[in-house]
């Protein structure tokens, strides 16, 4: 009888500490079956499933309910333009001043010259990867000027492939576009920045005017100018920040910084004499006085 009691006893508390284990959590699933039922709309609990799961019980939607895909204006948004534009920065002091110039012909001496630039991966793609490297400014308009897009602590290294000359920008970092005289006469220069003129922020065209140039001097043209004693400091930047973006709306043009340079009517630019050769070969080696009789 005892051996009886004894295990009576153990059964008994064995059931007691079973009902004890599985009496919370089959609270706990009957609490969350009514509050699904009960406390959360169809539509709320199907916006709490994944997406994509192929447990989700069809009939908590309605069908062909597409509330978690993206609206067709999603679609229809132009995605941004990579790599780099220029910004409108923060304003620099540049004092200017005003001189007459009479241009010796409307077309550009030695032509147009132009730097291309962009972020690495940018440049990688234009060149094709198929390029070479210099350092320093380089030489336009047939020698008479020195050229190239100063950044941080020198002039940017330029990348030549297939005609053209490329630079690698950083974002965020200020530039200037630094400029050498080469000849002994003054020279008219007419800068370009993502299509902008740099005198007064607006399209560019060669009929407008531009900086001139003393013989054998340096220039550095920081930004955009606004008034006859600032200028709005040029900034890489992405395309979707910078100023032809934001001001005129216009992207087809970034990336590219343009040069025109025009000599002065009548003067010789490696001499900085005026054009006297043609009257000197009318010269007369005789200078013929009135006629006398000899005697």
């Amino acid at each position: 009888m005892k051996v009886k009691g004894f295990s009576l006893r153990n059964a008994m508390r064995g059931l007691l500490l079973g009902l004890a284990l599985w009496l919370p959590i089959f609270l706990n699933s009957c609490a969350n079956i009514d509050s699904l039922q009960r406390g959360t709309a169809p539509e709320e609990r199907s916006r709490t499933l994944p997406v994509g799961d192929s447990s989700s019980p069809r009939s908590l939607i309605a069908p062909g309910d597409n509330t978690l895909a993206a609206p067709p204006e999603y679609f229809r948004r132009p995605s941004p333009r990579p790599g780099y534009a220029t910004a409108w920065g923060p304003s620099l002091s540049s004092r200017m001043t005003y001189t007459s110039f009479r241009r010796s012909n409307d077309t550009p001496h030695g032509g147009i010259s132009s730097v291309y630039y962009n972020d690495k991966e940018g440049v990688a793609e234009m060149t094709g990867r198929d390029y070479y490297t210099s350092t320093g400014r380089k030489r336009a308009a047939n020698g008479l000027v020195e050229w190239g897009i100063r950044s941080g602590f020198g002039i940017l290294r330029s990348y030549h492939s297939q005609g053209k000359r490329y630079v690698v920008g950083r974002r965020n970092a200020k530039y200037s576009i630094s400029l050498k005289n080469n000849s002994r006469s003054r020279l008219e220069v007419v800068v370009s920045v993502d299509g902008l003129d740099v005198v007064d922020g607006k399209p560019a065209s060669l009929r407008k005017r531009g900086y001139i140039l003393a013989p054998e001097q340096t220039v550095e043209i920081r930004g955009w100018r606004f008034s006859e004693k600032e200028v709005a400091s040029f900034m890489f930047s992405p395309v979707a920040g910078s100023y032809s973006h934001l001001r005129h709306g216009e992207t087809r043009n970034i990336g590219v910084v343009g040069l025109a340079v025009f000599t002065e009517k009548g003067i010789d630019p490696w001499s900085g004499r005026s054009g006297d050769g043609p009257r000197r070969f009318s010269a007369s080696p005789f200078a013929e006085s009135p006629l006398r009789r000899a005697r």
